[in-house]
């Protein structure tokens, strides 16, 4: 069995553990089974679960069996936020919730082999038993002093708010998915963040009451943030999401290759599959020729390539560089195009202008007058082709899918005018 404990330190992906030794000592004597669970609180996990499924890839990649468990049962409640309570789904929502996440998790997964990975569904076990039941086998083991130190618990009381009874019990909910997953498959680690150590650590408590001879463990992954200690994954429109059509890869590749530098070797460490040497040579050109961007683009080939596949990766690499004229734009296919335009500034316009007045229109300068300078000067350029004179029009031919234009200013201003139906 490959030690994996001090590639996970190395990496950035080791923030606590119930009993480091121990854990060592299991992993070593391996394989084990171990688990990670997803609530599907969305219809898409986002860029900061990647965390935790490419975790999980590691460890199997390192000879143990992982579980996936989409919680079918927990996400009808949903983990205390900070500040507020959640809004409860309907069921039916969390139903099909439960397989677009399961969909996503299984590719960066094997499930064939002696390490096979299982995903899991804590309905299974929820489903049929009463709230009698739920409170006589497990609600008793729990000490309600002890769960009122957990911080999430905490930081909840002392707010207007509050805490519901409901968002009170999730940890006695996740504390039960890890006896049942001992008992039925023999897990005996569980994997989280470092958020969610107290819901971890129920789990342990849970077994040992119920079973003293039971060995178990429990480790979390560091939160991820960003140098100006924002929450990683997080923008001013809301998360980058793994669903295509919620972000789309052009806009999930542009999250990466736009890295701060600060970040880039963070990142790259807790999220690439790339050697210790080939990282090392990676954060060292960075340092050196921060202007090239070299990590940025290997993390964000890297990610696009494992979450929408080599082919979607191709497309959306070509999309970025024919839009700053190294490529040639009618190459892109028309979701790719688009896609990559619905990220730099754009504009509807029912008839074709001169281009100085779309040039204007858009944004990329101030004025006409300054848009009559920009072509004078040679900057301005229609899908990459550079404007001859101040009076220039397009012609309908020039549309791309016979609806874009390419606008741009200079090497880097970019722009687009969308033409539609008046």
């Amino acid at each position: 069995m490959t030690d994996i404990v001090d590639e996970l330190k190395w990496r950035g992906l080791f923030a606590q553990s119930t009993d480091e030794d121990a854990l060592r000592k299991a992993l070593a004597d391996g394989p084990v089974t171990y688990y990670c669970g997803f609530d599907p609180t969305a219809a898409s996990l986002h860029v900061g679960h990647l965390v935790q499924v490419l975790t999980l890839r590691r460890l199997q990649q390192a000879g143990h069996r992982p579980l996936a468990l989409v919680g079918g049962a927990t996400g009808q409640i949903g983990d205390p936020r900070p500040t507020a309570e959640r809004t409860l789904n309907d069921p039916a929502v969390i139903a099909e919730w439960v397989q677009r996440l399961r969909s996503q998790i299984e590719p960066f997964l094997d499930f064939e082999g002696e390490n096979a990975a299982q995903m899991v569904n804590n309905l299974d076990w929820t489903a049929g038993m009463s709230a009698i039941e739920f409170l006589r086998d497990i609600g008793k083991h729990f000490r309600v002093n002890k769960m009122l130190t957990k911080d999430s618990v905490a930081r909840r009381l002392e707010s207007q708010e509050g805490i519901s009874y409901t968002e009170f019990s999730y940890q006695l909910l996740q504390g039960m998915d890890f006896l049942e997953l001992y008992r039925r498959h023999g897990c005996v680690i569980q994997q989280g963040g470092s958020d969610q150590w107290g819901n971890l650590t129920a789990g342990i408590d849970l077994i040992h009451r119920m079973h003293p001879e039971a060995e178990v463990h429990c480790y979390s992954t560091p939160l991820m943030v960003k140098s100006d200690g924002t929450k990683f994954g997080k923008t001013e429109g809301g998360a980058i999401w793994l669903d295509p059509e919620m972000t789309t890869p052009y806009a999930f590749y542009q999250f990466w290759l736009n890295t701060d530098d600060r970040d880039i070797s963070t990142y790259m460490r807790i999220l690439s599959f790339k050697s210790r040497e080939e990282l090392e040579e990676l954060e060292k050109l960075t340092e050196e020729r921060p202007q090239a961007r070299a990590a940025q683009r290997a993390l964000a080939e890297e990610l696009t390539t494992l979450v929408h596949g080599a082919d979607q990766c191709a497309a959306v690499m070509n999309a970025s560089k024919a839009l700053f004229g190294q490529g040639e734009l009618g190459d892109l296919d028309a979701a790719t195009l688009a896609a990559a335009l619905s990220e730099v500034p754009h504009a509807q316009v029912t008839e074709l202008r001169p281009v100085v007045d779309l040039f204007a229109e858009v944004g990329l300068v101030a004025s006409k007058s300054a848009a009559r300078r920009t072509v004078k000067e040679g900057g301005a350029y229609v899908n990459n082709v550079k404007v001859a004179g101040e009076d220039a029009v397009p012609a309908a031919q020039d549309l791309l899918h016979g609806r874009w234009l390419v606008l741009r200013r200079g090497k880097k201003n970019l722009a687009a005018i969308e033409v539609v139906a008046g």
